[in-house]
């Protein structure tokens, strides 16, 4: 087996990509990175530049783990800026560094994805190994590896590699019947406040409708784009996406796509927009032009469990961050990411920082998971 390093998705053949990728996690199909490369959201001009490595047997792909080098932390829900400044302070340069991640996804998957036959352990040695020398030859401080499963985590941790965890909440199917089905398993308080979510929503002359990717239409597509910009500009920041990378996914693979519209007088208001995997429903981008009383909450979250229960899938990731979940049913779960850092000493220190910091995001799932709002 060979590693080849490529820099860009319309370098590997996309059939053979998706043949090792599969469908259930959408993130990884090669329509989905190919379209944030050849959108421009993805690239060296906005500090991801890609490097993906294929592993080749008797001119076969067996395996592949997307790579890029990053200039900066932005979009990637790992926080490392101390890390930086602590290279800074050492007289170090943090970047270019490494990143393994599906870019601007906090959603937990397969990060080296290897065809059955082969020894994972294998696989990941070998790409470990190029990785280093790599980063010697290039003066690459670092290689992060963000959201795996907990299969490849265990695995990378056995490699050596340093392991950190932080928290997201994710929503968890229990085979309800309905939403009310659902409701009937929340404490009194909490039920009364959903259903009275829900109904203020539709006090305020607001209806939802949910799209399938296939036939969201032009018009609809652009409108939502307006709202997702809508939520960057309020923070005085940049969107991360541009128009056309929502387009090309509509065009190569809507049959994953769900789009939530929000309906007044006739008018979008607001849009939310899920990717559907085999058994999870990823909420990703959401937003509005106006406030409106629980519209939020209607249309990223109940409008997803809503889909969740009528089409059997299991869970909710609805993306990172946001206590605000926990008293709607979401449950805190544990989110990985793996760390090799070049420098022995900063490795160190990291090593000690992430010990510290596991007690504290174990503690707090701990004290979030007494704040869930089920019945006794």
């Amino acid at each position: 087996m060979e590693v080849k390093q490529i820099n860009g998705m319309a370098q590997v053949d996309g059939a053979a990509w998706n043949r090792l990728a599969g469908y259930a996690y959408p993130f990884l199909r090669h329509e989905f990175l190919l379209a944030l490369e050849q959108s421009g959201s993805v690239c060296e001009q906005t500090g991801w530049i890609p490097a993906h490595l294929l592993v080749i047997d008797k001119d076969q792909l067996v395996a592949f783990m997307p790579l890029y080098l990053k200039l900066h932390s932005w979009g990637e829900y790992v926080f490392d800026h101390q890390w930086a400044q602590a290279y800074q302070q050492h007289g170090l340069d943090y970047y270019p560094k490494w990143l393994t991640a599906i870019p601007l996804t906090p959603c937990q998957g397969t990060r080296i994805v290897i065809q059955e036959a082969i020894d994972p352990l294998e696989v990941s040695q070998l790409l470990l190994t190029f990785i280093k020398q790599n980063s010697e030859q290039l003066g690459i401080s670092s290689w992060h590896c963000l959201f795996p499963d907990l299969q490849q985590v265990e695995l990378l941790r056995s490699l050596g590699l340093s392991i950190r965890e932080s928290v997201q909440f994710h929503w968890f199917n229990q085979g309800y019947r309905d939403f009310n089905d659902y409701l009937y398993t929340l404490n009194a308080s909490k039920r009364k406040m959903l259903k009275r979510e829900r109904r203020r929503v539709n006090e305020q002359g607001v209806c939802l409708l949910r799209i399938a990717g296939k036939d969201v239409s032009e018009l609809q597509w652009q409108a939502f784009f307006q709202f997702y910009t809508m939520t960057y500009l309020k923070r005085g920041s940049r969107p991360y996406l541009n128009l056309a990378f929502f387009q090309q996914i509509a065009a190569t693979m809507g049959e994953q796509l769900l789009l939530v519209l929000a309906i007044k007088d006739e008018n979008a208001i607001a849009a939310a927009l899920s990717f559907v995997g085999s058994d999870t429903l990823y909420g990703r981008y959401w937003g509005c032009y106006d406030e409106y009383n629980s519209l939020h909450f209607e249309t990223c979250y109940y409008q997803g469990l809503d889909y969740c229960i009528e089409h059997g899938l299991k869970r909710f990731d609805s993306g990172a961050q946001g206590e605000h979940k926990i008293s709607r049913g979401f449950e805190p779960i544990t989110t990985y990411s793996a760390h090799w850092i070049k420098d022995a000493r900063l490795a160190k220190a990291i090593e000690h920082f992430l010990v510290r910091e596991q007690k504290a995001m174990q503690h707090y799932k701990q004290d979030a998971a007494s704040y869930l709002p089920f019945r006794q």
